[in-house]
């Protein structure tokens, strides 16, 4: 093992740093704190990429999948973030994953504001209001990512948007996405100042989702998992749109049904650019 860099060494769950990071795990500790928990290889790279500020890390190497854990250990080393070599146990008690990979870090979090989102001349945003579901937050991050959302609004938030398990379902896109949380009103009036249109996916119309021009500037707005967009999305939305349910179920997930429309919204895109489809 590479032991150039400087670490401490840890064996007891009854260290004040362990349990430090165990209380992490209670939602209203990392808002407190402004402290989250990363988990593995992938998430620590991204983070550190897109401009995290990481605390402590803590490694088992037992555990790593290979090599490149230990630059990265260095790195983190270099740049002054606390370091401890834990063994297996010790590491399986703070991770979330059923496999960890052997590294975990806390890191600082950062916060979010509508003057964060950047302004783009056709611009595709995303809104998600209310969604409960960390994996489902996370699946809708992956797919703005992946669609080449140009921002994100969580708006009025019941999911905390630094949990863990969001960031793990990311796969690290939550550090990738421009991003911003904001209450219903204070989305409305940045979108209309911004000319953006709003697009809402109701059973209640007959303008199927791909007849609609998603070339202009447009927020794709999504809700809850239970009862979706609350009355005000869907009353003054610029584009109602249905997706056709060709089965006996009549509703989507909501992360696929955002998947479904972002696609959408980026084959048109592709298309009016390069005449592809």
């Amino acid at each position: 093992m590479d032991k150039s860099f400087r670490y401490t060494v840890l064996s007891s769950t009854q260290n004040a740093t362990f349990k430090s990071v165990m209380k992490l795990r209670d939602r209203r500790d990392r808002e407190k704190r402004r402290l989250t928990v990363l988990e593995g290889y992938r998430e620590l790279t991204r983070a550190q990429e897109y401009g995290m500020e990481l605390v402590e890390c803590f490694f088992a190497p037992e555990m790593f999948l290979g090599e490149n854990e230990f630059t990265v250990l260095k790195s983190l080393a270099d740049a002054g973030v606390r370091v401890y070599q834990v063994p297996p146990f010790m590491l399986e008690k703070m991770a979330y994953r059923d496999r960890p990979e052997g590294l975990i870090a806390t890191a600082k979090m950062l916060r979010h504001t509508l003057d964060d989102l950047p302004v783009v001349e056709n611009g595709l945003y995303l809104v998600a209001e209310a969604v409960e579901k960390p994996g489902n937050l996370g699946s809708m991050l992956r797919s703005a990512d992946a669609a080449g959302v140009d921002g994100m609004i969580i708006c009025d938030k019941t999911t905390d948007i630094y949990n863990p398990n969001v960031i793990r379902a990311s796969t690290g896109a939550l550090f990738a996405v421009p991003l911003a949380e904001a209450t219903t009103d204070e989305t409305f009036a940045w979108l209309r100042k911004h000319n953006i249109k709003i697009l809402s996916a109701t059973p209640h119309t007959d303008n199927i989702y791909t007849d609609v021009d998603l070339t202009t500037s447009v927020a794709i707005a999504v809700g809850t998992e239970q009862t979706g967009l609350t009355e005000r999305w869907m009353t003054e939305c610029d584009l109602p749109v249905v997706i056709p349910m060709l089965g006996q179920i009549d509703s989507l997930n909501v992360a696929t049904a955002t998947t479904i429309l972002l696609y959408e919204a980026a084959r048109q895109r592709n298309w009016k650019m390069h005449g592809k489809r």
